[in-house]
């Protein structure tokens, strides 16, 4: 078994994603509800068909999971990659935990307040995290000497 501490972020990473499934669910039915939307009637149309029929706040938690399944799947990828080589401890695993914290703060300020520059410098930082974390992997892989 690979033991890493970077798989750890991971997890809570992927938990945090099924918590806004949650979410997102809980607040888009509702409103589908409220706005006399009937789930069963929609047929061949997709969630962005709804995006003009339900209030926003309803749509930010569905644009959010979407979000979710976006750059994340790359910290996925090279955080596995980075336990597997065995460096998915120290630095690595600490930039892990700050990838998935500014990626949940963002989750939050999405889902609620959705100030759009608030937003974009969470998500700044935490591709400058997901930077750093591929480029030492890239070190790794290709044994590049400092």
């Amino acid at each position: 078994m690979i033991e890493s501490q970077i798989l750890q972020p991971v997890i809570v990473l992927m938990a945090w994603t099924m918590i806004m499934w949650i979410w997102m669910y809980a607040t888009r039915i509702p409103a589908m509800s409220k706005a006399g939307i009937e789930g069963t009637r929609m047929v061949g149309s997709t969630g962005a068909s709804l995006r003009d029929k339900l209030p926003d706040s309803a749509n930010w938690k569905a644009d959010n999971y979407n979000h979710l399944h976006e750059a994340p799947t790359l910290f996925y990828a090279v955080a596995l990659l980075l336990a597997m080589i065995g460096w998915g401890d120290g630095m690595n695993a600490l930039i892990a935990w700050i990838y998935v914290g500014l990626r949940i703060t963002h989750s939050l300020v999405q889902a609620t307040a959705n100030v759009v520059l608030v937003r974009f410098v969470l998500f700044a930082l935490s591709s400058f995290a997901l930077i750093a974390l591929i480029f030492h992997a890239a070190i790794a892989v290709f044994d590049i000497h400092m």
